[in-house]
């Protein structure tokens, strides 16, 4: 993991609002429709140098709150379809996480890497609850980027 600063920038996609709780109840998950939903949908209209993003923003409050989750896009055309919506990344400091395998099992993985970088006592850094996103390099290869407070 590093910890980098992202410009701003704007993607386009999918949204819905839950829980990690929701997430772990399988009749009330909620973002797996969502991905299925982007590749059926949003998927064929991405242009050849489109790159692919999880996004997790509108925090209620830390992870134990409600959120939104954007499957979504920075090139596409996708304006003219019902349901999508455009969604800003706020520029920041930003600590990145890698992963790779098979999805959505790496992403799941990484996420519990994560979820146990930040609860341990050696942590420096943390969580700023803002905007934090997943980019899909490819395939098989994830980057996990969490905002992070200034300053910590």
């Amino acid at each position: 993991m590093s910890i980098i600063e992202v410009d701003s920038f704007n993607v386009t996609g999918l949204v819905v609002r839950t829980t990690n709780a929701e997430e772990m109840n399988p009749s009330t998950a909620k973002i797996g429709a969502l991905w299925e939903e982007f590749y059926s949908q949003l998927a064929p209209k991405l242009s050849q140098n489109s790159r692919v993003f999880g996004v997790y923003t509108n925090y209620e409050s830390d992870h134990t709150g409600s959120f939104d989750v954007v499957a979504c896009s920075d090139i596409s055309d996708t304006q003219k379809l019902e349901g999508v919506s455009d969604f800003h990344i706020n520029a920041g400091n930003y600590l990145v996480f890698n992963g790779a395998g098979e999805m959505p099992q790496a992403v799941i993985d990484l996420w519990g890497e994560i979820w146990s970088y930040f609860s341990s006592e050696s942590c420096k850094y943390k969580r700023a609850f803002v905007t934090d996103f997943e980019f899909y390099k490819d395939k098989s290869e994830i980057e996990i980027f969490i905002s992070v407070e200034d300053g910590v």
